[in-house]
């Protein structure tokens, strides 16, 4: 073996040394876990729930740090210029990771390029809420109301799903309403309970504990199923519409591109580990949510997937949000 090769040799072994120290040794301090919207909300529930959880697989504390605004680009750049070394990861929706750079003249990031796949962690429940002061007892019996009385209804939107959602309900009937956008379901369920607004689509998290009080009234949900939640409000496909509202909105876990491979696979087992237990799937259930966890490989499919569909049927409804 001559000099040049025994270098190389070397060099070598040194480096897969460290890859190994480095596998061995992560986590070795608490983890942050970035979220973009307020406290209280659905996301910011699950990622408490979630973090709890991979904590205890990981051996570290993983903090929220909540990062609301901007849907979701606040807290998506947050991660972005984090190291790549595993301590900063982010819980994304498709508003933050499909909406914004799909949506935008001039997308703040690229989701592909610029973050490391992770694992998903499900999918939201979500209802269509309506003030109770509107006389409706049924999903047509509400869009009649609205199609009769232009310029009297309102909408609220936390998210780019939640907006697009309602679009395409509306466009059933092709009438059109004022939506206000919010950073988070906790102010806009304010505003609907208050009479300010007159509807919105809002998640598990917020909406049963509001229909049980009479606040507001839930009249379809975008789940596949009904939910055991809330049991009595029937799902779009039972009221015929399901083909025209296919917005499903997801969550899942990214770190900045760059992240070593070693430690893209540890964070993605601990994810899945997590996810599959089933008291998290017990606290997760009970907020409406579907939990379910990938490979990073099996992510990335997904995401891709999540991201063309949802492209297209912005383009067919020719949606605009700028």
């Amino acid at each position: 073996m001559n000099k040049i090769t025994r270098r190389a040799f070397a060099a070598g072994a040194i480096a897969l040394a460290a890859v190994g120290a480095h596998a061995d040794t992560f986590p070795s301090k608490p983890i942050r876990l970035v979220v973009g919207f307020t406290a209280g909300g659905a996301a910011d529930v699950l990622a408490r729930i979630i973090a709890k959880g991979l904590g205890t697989e990981l051996g570290q504390q993983v903090i929220v740090d909540n990062k609301p605004g901007a849907d979701g680009i606040i807290s998506a750049n947050e991660v972005l210029k984090a190291p790549a070394d595993g301590y900063t990861i982010l819980l994304g929706t498709n508003t933050a990771m499909v909406a914004v750079p799909s949506l935008r003249a001039n997308p703040p990031y690229d989701p592909f390029k610029q973050f490391t796949p992770l694992s998903s962690a499900g999918e939201f429940s979500m209802f269509l809420a309506v003030s109770p002061k509107v006389p409706s007892g049924s999903l047509n019996e509400f869009l009649d109301a609205v199609a009769a009385n232009p310029g009297k209804f309102s909408s609220a939107s936390s998210n780019s799903a939640a907006e697009l959602a309602m679009l395409q309900l509306l466009g059933t009937r092709n009438v059109k309403v004022v939506n206000a956008r919010y950073k988070g379901d906790t102010q806009a369920y304010t505003d609907l309970v208050n009479g300010g607004i007159q509807m919105m689509f809002g998640t598990g998290t917020m909406t049963p504990a509001f229909v049980k009080d009479g606040k507001v009234k839930a009249l379809v949900t975008l789940l596949p199923k009904r939910s055991p939640l809330l049991p009595d409000v029937p799902t779009a496909t039972e009221l015929g519409i399901g083909k025209k509202l296919t917005i499903t909105p997801w969550a899942g876990f990214f770190g900045p591109a760059g992240l070593p491979a070693d430690v893209t696979e540890k964070l993605s087992a601990g994810l899945r580990a997590t996810l599959a237990r089933p008291e998290v799937q017990e606290q997760l259930v009970a907020q409406g949510f579907s939990a379910y966890g990938m490979t990073p490989a099996e992510f990335s499919a997904f995401f891709r997937r999540q991201y063309d569909g949802f492209v297209q049927t912005v383009r067919e409804n020719n949606v605009k949000f700028e």
